[in-house]
């Protein structure tokens, strides 16, 4: 029959099982005590509480991100498909989960709508000659917006 200190010890063994929590280098992990904001940790080794701490993990990794294709009407009254991709990453963890609820959505909503206003004040001509001028307007505009959230484009 089991006895109440083989019980005792199980349970002590799994608690700090769970409180045991290992993260490679591309990831953090943001550790909110009780609801409220605690630290950032991690690359490696770190422990928490368990039933008291909650993490959530953010991949510092760069993220290439599709956006789907816009149908844009130039400044000369041409209409054009365009489409993109956005590459970034999060240099926050913190802020990446704070500040914002989806930093995936947002980043891509974002580079929806500005790539469509951007485009829409071109001629088709400008658009064509002079795409890295339009990338490193765009680059810019996207940055402003996501630097708030820990997101760099």
């Amino acid at each position: 029959m089991i006895t109440f200190w083989t019980v005792v010890v199980l349970l002590v063994l799994l608690i700090l099982f769970s409180a045991i929590k290992v993260l490679p280098e591309y990831e953090r992990a943001v550790v909110f005590r009780l609801g409220r904001f605690h630290g950032v940790k991690g690359p490696g080794l770190f422990l928490i509480i368990p039933i008291v701490d909650r993490i959530v993990k953010v991949s510092l990794r760069t993220i290439v991100m599709d956006v789907p294709p816009q149908d844009v009407i130039t400044r000369d009254n041409v209409s054009v498909k365009v489409n993109a991709v956005v590459y970034f990453r999060v240099v926050g963890p913190q802020r990446a989960v704070i500040e914002v609820e989806d930093y995936l959505y947002a980043t891509s909503q974002i580079a929806q709508t500005t790539l469509r206003s951007i485009l829409g004040e071109a001629e088709l001509d400008e658009l064509l000659a002079q795409r890295e001028k339009i990338n490193q307007r765009l680059q810019t505009i996207i940055d402003e917006h996501t630097d708030p959230w820990g997101v760099k484009v």
